[in-house]
Formats: C-alpha cells, sequence, structure tokens
C-alpha cells in the first residue's frame, strides 16, 4: 500500500478589520473611517469571502462616488452568489465607500472634496485624505487585486469598460480576464485610488458601467458577468461563461465637445462604431430653432456621452476611443471638468485635470 495521498494546503482564517474570517464562509463585517462626529458615526459595511483553498485576494470597492448606484449592485451581486466552498482565495467587497455621499445623494464628500483626488490619503490630513488612508491601511493592504467599479459622472454615461495603464504588464494582464469587454489605456490621474493601489503594489483596474443617480439593468449584469469572468481568470471560481467576441482595445480618446450652448439631442446610440464626419447629435437653441451638429472628427467607437440636456459652449459631450498600435500605446486624459466639477472640486479648482473616473 503505497503512502497517503497529500491534503490540499489547507486556507487560514482571513484577518480583518479585528475579525477572523474562518475558511468557506462568508462574513459582513464594519470598517469605521475616521469621518464623522464620534457619536453619530456609524460604520460602513465590508463583505467577505473566505474561500475554502488558497488563493489571491481580489478586492471590489463602489461607490467610491456616494452617487455612483451601479457599481453597489455589482458587488452584491457578485458576493452572494459565490459558494465558499468553491472559492479559491478571498474576496473582499465594500459597496459603498462613500457612505457620507451616497446618504446625500452627492458624489462628493460633505467637505466638497473628491474622494477619489487623495488617495493614499493622510491620517492628519483632509476629511478625505483621512478616509482614503483609512481604507488602504485597514483594508486594501490585503489585496492582491483591485477593482474600482464607477459610473459616469453627473448627465454622462459609459459603455461598460475597463480602464487600466496598459503600460503596466500587471494591469494589462489583469484587463484580459474581463471577457468581451472594451479596454481603455488611461494611467490614471494622480491621487486617483487606481493609480494610488497600483504604485504601492496592488494591481489595479477600474471598471466602469453606465450612469450616476440610476440603477441599470443590462449595464449592471454585464459588469457583474465581467468579474465573474475576472475570477475564472485568476483560478478562484469556476463557472463556465460564453466568451463572446473580443473587443479592441483603446489607446486613445478624445471628448467630442457641444460647439454652442442649448439643448443637447443625441442621434447615436452608446456603443455605436462612427465614422469622421459622421453626425453624433445636435444643440438645438430653445429660442431660435437654430440647430447646430456634432460631427465626430475622427473614425472611432463611443464609449461614453452625454444624456439629452441643457448644455452650455465647450461641454463634453461625447467619448470616442480610437484604436493605436499596441506596441506604441498613448497616455490619454480621460475627461476635462464638467463645469460643475470645476467649481466643486478642489483638485479642479486647482487647475488639475479631473477625469470623470
Amino acid at each position: 500500500m503505497g503512502p497517503p495521498l497529500p491534503h490540499p494546503e489547507a486556507t487560514p482564517n482571513f484577518p480583518l478589520l479585528g475579525s477572523e474570517v474562518a475558511p468557506a464562509t462568508a462574513a459582513r463585517l464594519a470598517w469605521s473611517p475616521d469621518g464623522s462626529i464620534s457619536g453619530l458615526a456609524s460604520p460602513t459595511p465590508v463583505l467577505v469571502v473566505n474561500g475554502h483553498r488558497p488563493g489571491r485576494t481580489l478586492c471590489l470597492t463602489a461607490a467610491v462616488h456616494g452617487d455612483e448606484l451601479n457599481g453597489i449592485e455589482i458587488v452584491r451581486r457578485v458576493l452572494y452568489d459565490i459558494n465558499p466552498g468553491k472559492l479559491s482565495g478571498r474576496i473582499v467587497g465594500i459597496p459603498i465607500v462613500n457612505l457620507d455621499g451616497f446618504r446625500r445623494g452627492s458624489r462628493y464628500l460633505s467637505d466638497r472634496r473628491d474622494l477619489n483626488r487623495h488617495f493614499p490619503g493622510n491620517p492628519d490630513g483632509s476629511l478625505a485624505a483621512r478616509i482614503a488612508h483609512s481604507l488602504f491601511a485597514e483594508i486594501l493592504v490585503h489585496c492582491d487585486v483591485l477593482v474600482d467599479i464607477h459610473t459616469g459622472s453627473l448627465g454622462r454615461t459609459n459603455l461598460p469598460q475597463v480602464r487600466a495603464d496598459m503600460r503596466r504588464p500587471e494591469a494589462a494582464e489583469v484587463t484580459r480576464g474581463f471577457g468581451n469587454i472594451v479596454v481603455l489605456h488611461s494611467p490614471g490621474s494622480r491621487n486617483m485610488l487606481r493609480r494610488a493601489a497600483l504604485d504601492q503594489g496592488i494591481v489595479a483596474v477600474t471598471l466602469e458601467v453606465g450612469e450616476s443617480r440610476r440603477l441599470q439593468d443590462k449595464p449592471v449584469a454585464a459588469g457583474a458577468l465581467a468579474i465573474n469572468r475576472l475570477l475564472q481568470h485568476q483560478g478562484m471560481y469556476s463557472r463556465l461563461f460564453p466568451l463572446g467576441s473580443p473587443e479592441p482595445i483603446y489607446y486613445e480618446s478624445l471628448w467630442v465637445r457641444a460647439p454652442e450652448g442649448g439643448i443637447l439631442l443625441n442621434d447615436i446610440k452608446l456603443g455605436a462604431f462612427v465614422e469622421k464626419d459622421s453626425v453624433l447629435g445636435a444643440v438645438v437653441d430653445p429660442i431660435t430653432n437654430v440647430r447646430t451638429p456634432i460631427q465626430a472628427p475622427v473614425n472611432g467607437r463611443l464609449i461614453g456621452m452625454a444624456v439629452n440636456q441643457v448644455v452650455m459652449p465647450g461641454f463634453a459631450a461625447y467619448h470616442l476611443g480610437t484604436e493605436a498600435p499596441e506596441e506604441e500605446p498613448v497616455e490619454i486624459d480621460d475627461l476635462e471638468p464638467s463645469p460643475e466639477e470645476e467649481v466643486i472640486d478642489e483638485a479642479a479648482a486647482d487647475g488639475e485635470i479631473d477625469p470623470e473616473e
């Protein structure tokens, strides 16, 4: 009789936020960042699944901007659809990072700062810097891979897409795990969560889905499917998904702006492929009825757009992704600030380009 077969390596308890999550179990923990009056503070929920077998730790963050609802539902669907006994590694989900903004239906914190411009944070800094530091020090230090989920800013919607610094091999490799979803090369702005995470050795990308202040079933389903495919690609969870046709990587993008003020009326749908000089929409003067068309300056694909609304001259209306040789990826600026963001966001007030993310 031969020697006994070796037992699979046991998964240890997962220590997080003062708790120990046992193998093959799920738990709801509480994160208490230093962000409110202590007597009135309420903790932020953190969902954790510790698998039966060892593996990587995937972290999912949503609602870093408090009015972005789609990511909250994506995190819920992914975490509550996992069987801990079949998982290798751990998944940590923070459905509502910016609980302050979420309660007020606001993108920003109550001190009018954009939390996604203050990472990795400072324990002695502003409210935003303290929350950012707490998130890094107490939770994200445990992550191997981070997916930060966002939507378009107010009045804009995004085609489901992954944004990553494709010059970083580890980030580029992770993007391959999302399946047939658009990938946009984007290094990210200084002090943005995914850029700060990458700088600290955490492989981080952004998943963009839909628009803010709405819960959209199709974008949510696409986002949840993309993350489940990533889990399979990382060897963490085994499921059978249709692969679909691969999407291109866009190494460049540009925003097409409204030439005049008035009512924006779209003539095109999100995700459409466009040719140079094709009409994307028009701005109509509500008083004179003058209609000014907006044309595509290049061939590309519509990966983001403004919804029908009143706009001012220069408003960023259509986001076009354009392909470039993979050997020579080009740095891009995602989106300059809208007039609202220029006023409210402290970073924009200092002259920094403020992407939509």
